[in-house]
């Protein structure tokens, strides 16, 4: 049989370090690659196809929910398994609209982690009881709910990424260059997401965007 590979993304190296140390005790699993922001989980993911990727939600650059989304659309094969410290039924509700089949919280890592991984490995949901009625069999058979009932979804899936990076201060020169788009066109998106939100200063978007778990606090 051939070996699991796994991914895992976390900006915190002694996460990683932990994750890699429990996956690997598992006979036949091994951790294909470690990622420490969400661009660069997408990056391996896309690269490296691995059977299932393990994402924190809170990573710079771009967040676990975005992650997921484009790990699903463009990896479909990759079943993802969020571990997070948030308790947010909210949160459950747009990753398996993003694509996750499985959302686990840090603190039951130890004892449910692995249980998890197995479950995904089958193409099977798994969640942590804590959060489990969140989230309906009909919503994961669907492949998530209604996506206009998440306010974001109003965005575009580049609008989402400039609003975290300007969430984490980035000014629009920084943002041009990291996605590499041109000035104006970065401050168009800036204008664009302003007007959709109705937000009217940069501290009303960092407090829209720590108010859903875009960026932490």
């Amino acid at each position: 049989m051939p070996a699991l590979r796994i991914l895992i993304a976390d900006d915190h190296a002694v996460v990683r370090k932990g994750l890699r140390t429990l996956l690997e005790s598992r006979a036949g699993w091994e951790v294909c690659a470690e990622a420490s922001d969400g661009r660069d989980a997408v990056e391996k993911a896309l690269r490296l196809n691995p059977d299932v990727a393990v994402l924190d939600i809170g990573m710079p650059l771009l967040n676990g929910v975005e992650a997921t989304r484009r790990i699903h659309k463009s990896s479909p094969a990759t079943e993802v398994l969020i571990l997070t410290m948030h308790e947010s039924d909210d949160l459950v509700q747009q990753v398996v609209e993003a694509g996750a089949r499985g959302y686990i919280l840090k603190d039951d890592a130890d004892r449910v982690l692995l249980a998890a991984v197995d479950a995904l490995r089958l193409h099977k949901s798994y969640f942590s009881t804590r959060v489990s009625g969140a989230v309906t069999s009909e919503e994961l058979s669907e492949g998530g709910g209604d996506a206009t009932k998440v306010t974001r979804s109003r965005l575009t899936p580049r609008e989402r990424e400039v609003l975290q990076l300007l969430a984490e201060g980035k000014s629009n020169k920084e943002i041009a260059a990291l996605l590499g788009i041109s000035v104006n066109t970065a401050e168009a998106h800036r204008a664009n997401i302003m007007l959709k939100l109705d937000l009217h200063s940069i501290s009303e978007l960092v407090v829209y965007a720590v108010r859903n778990k875009i960026i932490q606090a």
